[in-house]
């Protein structure tokens, strides 16, 4: 979420040295570990769950600081108006003032409160409650039957004719460079709050093709190692793996029908000048749908694969301790004969019958070995 507290008028020398350093770690939308907590932040903000707050005329910013409150009645008096209000894990009690102020619908904005919600769209009268799935790749030097390779974050969005509210949980999703990069663009931001819900969806879905590429990359390297000798763990990687794609999934997959609604024009609260927009956002969305489920099926051919090489390799094991039990047989067999000491046994007196019975014994394992050998069971 946009991390800035000044409008497009600019902001005294002071205060821009202040918003700098928090902008410095949500430059990147979905980035590594983030070294401010939350609570953090919510004491940079006097410990308000609001982050930023702004009034957008015709696609730009009007300068100066305002609440919410004032911020919903200037978007009222003016033509082409409208209020992007920004959130960080409110409470009720933040929430309590926000939905009456803006009108909120009390389920929406439990949900709101509560996040770990899947990805859906539910229209409250004429206003719109959004809730999609942030996702960012974990690095890891390498996979192990412990590595979280996926990470995911709540982004709820309340949409209105003269208000867009987003509110994020986690440290996932960081909307401060889209609204930067918003504000450049007076002509996409002048179409209204559902412009900011494209370019949130639109960098949202990016992500996801970002995750795709890079969990690729395990599953190819889980597949190069999967018939590797002398590598232990193989399949509690492959599991581990396919969790975090199921965490994964989550995320994607529901998106779908959201979207959907808004490209076929179900959704009524849409203005119709901005549909085309969404149609390369779904486009992407789809294409990373394929891809996750061709790795779910990937997976699992590679699980089975290994599973199958597990019990060639027990059948294996199994025909080299019968081929050694076998030999070892054969001699028990022979010993055990001459081993009974009965008077009239042939050569039991003869001068030469010990070396010739440790030659046949000898032989005959060395006959058996061979045999077992050719047929590669040793």
């Amino acid at each position: 979420m946009a991390d800035t507290e000044h409008g497009a008028g600019g902001t005294s020398g002071i205060g821009r040295a202040i918003i700098a350093p928090v902008r410095a770690v949500t430059r990147i939308f979905t980035p590594g570990p983030v070294d401010l907590s939350s609570a953090t932040k919510r004491a940079a903000h006097h410990g308000s769950a609001v982050v930023d707050c702004a009034v957008y005329v015709n696609g730009e910013r009007q300068p100066g600081e305002c609440d919410y409150a004032q911020a919903r009645e200037a978007a009222r008096t003016q033509e082409g108006a409208f209020v992007w209000l920004g959130l960080y894990e409110p409470g009720p009690e933040d929430l309590e003032g926000i939905a009456s102020v803006f009108e909120l619908d009390e389920f929406a904005v439990e949900d709101a409160i509560k996040g770990g919600q899947r990805a859906k769209i539910e229209q409250y009268g004429a206003m719109t409650f959004l809730v999609v799935r942030t996702a960012r790749y974990v690095e890891h030097a390498e996979l192990t039957e412990t590595s979280e390779i996926v990470e995911t974050g709540d982004l709820m969005m309340f949409i209105g004719r003269d208000f867009v509210i987003t509110v994020r949980h986690g440290e996932l999703g960081a909307l401060g460079p889209i609204r930067a990069d918003l504000e450049g663009s007076e002509q996409l931001l002048g179409l209204g709050p559902w412009s900011v819900v494209y370019a949130i969806l639109d960098r949202v879905v990016d992500s996801y093709l970002e995750v795709a590429s890079r969990v690729q990359e395990d599953i190819d390297a889980v597949e190069s190692q999967v018939f590797a000798k002398h590598v232990h763990g193989r399949i509690a990687r492959i599991y581990q793996l396919k969790r975090e794609l199921v965490e994964f999934k989550r995320a994607v997959v529901p998106l779908q029908r959201p979207l959907a609604a808004m490209v076929e024009g179900r959704q009524g609260a849409m203005p119709k000048k901005v549909l085309r927009y969404f149609r390369d956002v779904n486009d992407h969305l789809l294409r990373t749908v394929e891809q996750v489920v061709s790795y779910d099926d990937l997976l699992n051919s590679i699980l089975q694969a290994r599973l199958a090489q597990v019990t060639v390799d027990q059948n294996h094991d199994m025909r080299k301790i019968a081929s050694w039990a076998a030999i070892a047989a054969m001699q028990t067999a022979i010993a055990g004969i001459y081993g009974m000491n009965f008077t009239n046994m042939p050569e039991l007196t003869w001068k030469f019958g010990y070396p010739l019975i440790l030659l046949v014994m000898f032989g005959s394992a060395i006959a058996l070995y061979r045999l077992f050998r050719r047929s590669g069971w040793l």
